[in-house]
């Protein structure tokens, strides 16, 4: 059983997110919270598998949330997002998100987003992530922030199969595509994503198509 809490705080909103989770026979929620400092307080309290992370919240908003939750290892964070807030959502990506959902987004795509973070996959949609990547990309350079020293040393101790395939990831492919790509199973493609994803640290894919793109591999 997936435990989810829902963090949203527009009422309607949240009463039809917790509807439609509450209808799959693998999830549950096992809160709510109307705002970000409340969101924190209830992933501490009740340690959800999963937090559903609003970004736009009062108090404190789904960014800093995030990186609570994170850094404290309460749960994994799925955050609920549009495309005209890219600061929010590069934030929520640096803070350790775990993945990025559109809030458009229909029911089927919702629980299905919601079992792929709890697998540990972190990628939502190969479009949700070629957006975000393009969205980036198009960033000019001195608006980013550089890798550390760290991570660039991480990078360097990629073996070449690795930066084959976290140059996949930066360019929004999933495990599938991938193993097309690069002609091996699938099963292995997602083995040498979990061992880069260990290497350089980070939390999620899209974190991992990120770094691709600020270190142009």
């Amino acid at each position: 059983m997936i435990r989810v809490l829902v963090a949203e705080d527009q009422s309607a909103v949240r009463a039809g997110l917790v509807l439609i989770l509450g209808s799959a026979p693998d999830i549950e929620v096992v809160g709510e919270a109307a705002d970000g400092e409340e969101a924190v307080a209830r992933a501490r309290e009740l340690r959800p598998d999963l937090v559903l992370m609003d970004v736009q919240m009062p108090r404190l908003d789904g960014v800093a949330a995030t990186r609570r939750v994170v850094a404290e290892q309460l749960a994994d964070v799925l955050v609920l997002t549009t495309f005209d807030l890219d600061e929010y959502v590069f934030g929520a990506l640096r803070a350790g998100a775990s993945g990025f959902l559109l809030k458009n987004t229909d029911a089927k795509d919702l629980l299905d987003a919601v079992r792929t973070v709890a697998r540990g996959e972190g990628l939502i949609a190969p479009a949700v992530t070629r957006r975000l990547i393009a969205e980036f990309a198009a960033k000019p350079a001195r608006a980013r922030s550089a890798p550390d020293a760290a991570v660039l040393k991480a990078a360097d101790a990629l073996t070449r199969r690795e930066r084959e395939v976290l140059r996949c990831l930066g360019q929004g492919l999933s495990n599938a595509e991938i193993a097309v790509r690069l002609d091996m199973a699938e099963a292995t493609v997602k083995t040498h994503v979990s061992r880069l994803l260990g290497k350089l640290e980070l939390r999620s894919r899209v974190q991992a198509a990120v770094l691709a793109q600020e270190l142009n591999v």
